[in-house]
């Protein structure tokens, strides 16, 4: 067996939280003390969402070693190294046009193209930079090595960087989906099709649990939902009710079980989908093959966006305005405008930072409010 094969059995392992599509290119990138880190850091409880981001820095930054050097990542990596990857990676367009070997040399981002793993023009974001050295860190000292991280040369190179090459901040989704737009989506879904049934439940589940990250919706399984009490409704049918167990999730503790409240329509249609689709354990949205079959399988995170977009697209929205995340603003949003309190709002979201949910409430009060009517 072959050293590459050998990878490739060992991540076979922790496929669970994984993208086992990347499975192959992992095997060839890594090495296998890489593998080994990740299998250990799986055993250790590594949150799912928080150890795919970790692999794909880390196979991002094996390549770019690879392509700029010739050679794996070292361990520790040298400061000359790392200043190299700020400069490959945040330099000004504008001079480039005048110096051709300002930024990442040709060859280097020619390999990196070939793989899929650069895919925009330019250079990077300084966030994408400063995650991917705080990645290379952090498997540095899990190493029980000393890296030169924090060193003044890098945090000056980094600085002037940034400030050469300023840039907007963008959100993750240009447009959040408030419920007149998530109305809009869903009125696509209404076929009786049981990738229509799907598709409605996952939009209407992901807005109603307040807006929930598109890596929690696609790995939602039957164990995490309890049933609750149905709501009594004065002069109206009691709305139906369930509680969704997260566990931990991004913003929470290790030992932290995270608990959200679904209601009405929302809990309609996810039981609808799961009597359509005949699902009483395992995994809750699934994919669906060309034939109607409906996979063992959890769908992918990027399946979310996927839908939202192809379904933003039926309803005669623009697509390219709209990702899995503009549920979890719009969530925030449609609470701000409909005048529910924050802290209220924010036990539904699992929003940790007051400073975070606010941006959304203020930009609601802000466009509706007084002070941006005066003409």
């Amino acid at each position: 067996m072959s050293a590459v094969d050998r990878r490739v059995k060992d991540l076979d392992t922790i496929a669970a939280v994984l993208p086992m599509e990347r499975r192959d290119e992992l095997a060839e990138l890594l090495t296998d003390q890489d593998v080994e880190t990740l299998r250990h850091l799986v055993n250790e409880g590594m949150g799912a969402n928080t150890l795919r981001a970790l692999t794909s820095d880390l196979a991002y930054l094996q390549a770019w070693s690879l392509a700029a050097t010739g050679r794996s990542l070292p361990w520790p990596a040298p400061e000359a190294l790392l200043l190299k990857f700020v400069a490959h990676h945040l330099w000004d367009p504008e001079k480039r046009l005048t110096d051709p070997g300002h930024g990442m040399p040709a060859d280097v981002e020619h390999k990196l193209r070939l793989q899929g793993l650069l895919r925009v023009p330019g250079p990077h974001a300084p966030d994408t930079v400063r995650r991917r050295l705080a990645t290379w860190s952090t498997l540095t000292k899990w190493r029980g090595l000393e890296g030169v991280f924090s060193s003044p040369a890098l945090k000056s190179a980094i600085r002037l960087a940034v400030r050469a090459t300023p840039r907007p901040r963008k959100r993750k989704s240009a447009k959040a989906v408030t419920g007149d737009i998530l109305l809009k989506v869903i009125a696509t879904c209404t076929t009786g099709s049981l990738r229509d049934v799907r598709d409605r439940a996952i939009l209407m589940v992901a807005f109603g649990s307040g807006g929930r990250r598109r890596s929690e919706i696609a790995g939602l399984r039957i164990e995490q939902l309890q049933p609750e009490a149905p709501i009594p409704i004065e002069g109206g049918a009691p709305l139906p009710s369930l509680s969704i167990h997260l566990g931990r999730t991004k913003t929470s503790g290790a030992d932290n079980d995270e608990v959200v409240y679904l209601s009405g329509r929302p809990v309609d249609a996810l039981n609808a989908w799961l009597a359509a689709a005949k699902i009483d354990k395992g995994s809750v949205f699934r994919a669906i093959d060309r034939w109607g079959n409906v996979s063992r399988r959890p769908l992918d995170p990027k399946a979310i966006n996927d839908i939202l977009k192809q379904r933003a697209k039926m309803a005669g929205l623009d697509p390219g305005e709209f990702s899995a995340h503009g549920l979890r603003s719009g969530y925030l949003t449609e609470a701000a405008n409909r005048g529910i309190p924050l802290p209220e709002a924010m036990e539904q979201s699992r929003h940790r930072s007051v400073q975070q949910a606010s941006e959304y409430y203020n930009s609601a009060s802000r466009r509706s409010g007084r002070a941006a009517r005066l003409l």
